[in-house]
């Protein structure tokens, strides 16, 4: 099994800047596929980026191309979202979630979640 904790979330204003982290803990946790979630109010879960175990491959959704990055550290278990140029639209729960597919899944593990909130 394995166990993920994400980290970093909070306000931020438009066309600010937030890095999420998403630890990882458990069996063979470096060898899965990554993804970041989002869900925000009133609204489904989407995929908002993915990369493979890796770190070769990665996926974007097409509302943050070239404004989110996503990387991981195998030595440190962490895989990060780095977010930039925030819009209040990316207002919203965050999530990681792991995957032997990539890029869309299944997914089998989740974490809690972080809130990320951009104000106008």
């Amino acid at each position: 099994q394995v166990q993920l904790v994400e980290s970093g979330g909070g306000v931020a204003q438009a066309g600010g800047s937030l890095r999420l982290a998403c630890a990882a803990s458990g069996r063979t946790s470096s060898s899965y596929n990554i993804g970041w979630f989002r869900q925000a109010p009133g609204k489904e879960r989407e995929i908002v980026a993915a990369i493979n175990w890796i770190g070769t491959r990665t996926y974007y959704a097409d509302v943050v191309k070239g404004r989110f990055t996503i990387s991981r550290e195998n030595v440190k278990n962490t895989v990060y979202l780095q977010m930039n140029s925030l819009n209040p639209e990316d207002t919203a729960v965050y999530y990681c979630a792991c995957s032997t597919s990539f890029p869309l899944g299944p997914y089998d593990y989740w974490g809690q979640g972080t809130q990320v909130t951009v104000s106008s």
